[in-house]
């Protein structure tokens, strides 16, 4: 069983390769989560393209996106041929395209389809099948429908959820209103701990702290922080020392960005564009003198087709010259 203590949500169009690389430079010990692949885009797609991943990005969930019990299967069980750690499957996501796909938040309506499919994909794999859902939708957000779903989905194999402590509107509310409109409800979450004590529960929504973290760990098994770690990653230094005893020092702020030259001239090298790989990187001096200038400046170069290392060396320049300014 993964230690999931903590761990980064899966986040459509950011949690890709790169940034978990990147990532992993940071926190060792920190659970890292693909974006969403849909079963579609791994049967029928390039496959390399959404699932390749480096060593270094261990441990690692790939989260699914799919209605299908058999596509489902077929693709847990290429998600751990291909060495994931961990194959979880989407319940939360409210965009319209997820809905019209039959998917994501819209399936909590359907508890036994989602039976099914946690269950077929058991059948066929030996690393752990989880969820991540919300604690309702729509008009289906009592605490008594929540107990029920997840005690079905229990019964069919799965021990393991990620909770998003807020409801989904499915019909009215974008993606981006669904994260903040819905209130969020961290007792249901700690509830639900409390009636399932052998299954691993983790809570998801509005933690932007590591003490927030600390004080939730009061009542549930993990907590999973979303758009804060990509915005100010370099919270994540701490995360190891907290949360799993280990007392290794973090590498700081450049030493983060230096270690990246290797893997940044490698993805170069096999044709990948510097703006690919360095926009996950924008927030890693949150809070420190010279920031704007950082960003600024990779913006402003890094979508540049010839735009090379020199451009982080120089942009690692102008925080260089902040500190100096403000020494």
């Amino acid at each position: 069983m993964l230690n999931r203590t903590f761990s980064v949500a899966p986040m459509l169009d950011w949690t890709d390769r790169h940034q978990r690389y990147f990532m992993r430079l940071i926190t060792h010990h920190t659970l890292l989560y693909t974006e969403m692949v849909t079963t579609g885009a791994i049967i029928y797609g390039d496959r390399d393209r959404y699932l390749q991943f480096n060593d270094a990005e261990h441990p690692l969930v790939l989260q699914l996106g799919g209605s299908e019990p058999k596509d489902l299967a077929e693709c847990a069980k290429i998600a751990e041929d291909y060495g994931y750690d961990e194959v979880n499957l989407n319940l939360g996501c409210p965009s319209n395209r997820v809905q019209n796909g039959s998917f994501g938040a819209c399936m909590m309506a359907e508890p036994a389809l989602v039976s099914e499919c946690i269950a077929a994909m058991n059948q066929v794999v030996d690393i752990p099948v989880t969820v991540k859902n919300r604690i309702g939708i729509d008009d289906h957000d009592s605490f008594d429908e929540l107990v029920d779903f997840i005690g079905r989905l229990h019964e069919a194999g799965c021990d393991t959820f990620i909770i998003h402590a807020r409801k989904a509107i499915l019909q009215g509310l974008s993606p981006k209103e669904n994260r903040h409109i819905p209130p969020l409800k961290y007792d249901f979450v700690y509830k639900i701990k409390q009636l399932f004590p052998q299954c691993s529960i983790s809570l998801n929504g509005g933690v932007k702290t590591l003490t927030q973290c600390e004080e939730h760990l009061q009542h549930v098994d993990g907590v999973m922080m979303g758009r804060e770690a990509y915005h100010n990653p370099y919270l994540l230094a701490d995360v190891d020392r907290r949360f799993y005893n280990d007392e290794h020092t973090p590498l700081t702020r450049h030493e983060v960005v230096e270690a990246m030259f290797p893997y940044i001239q490698n993805q170069l090298d096999a044709g990948i564009r510097l703006q690919s790989i360095v926009r996950h990187m924008l927030g890693i001096f949150q809070g420190v003198k010279g920031t704007k200038a950082w960003k600024r400046f990779l913006s402003e170069n890094a979508h540049k087709k010839e735009a090379g290392l020199d451009v982080l060396k120089q942009a690692l320049l102008l925080i260089d010259q902040e500190d100096s300014d403000a020494a």
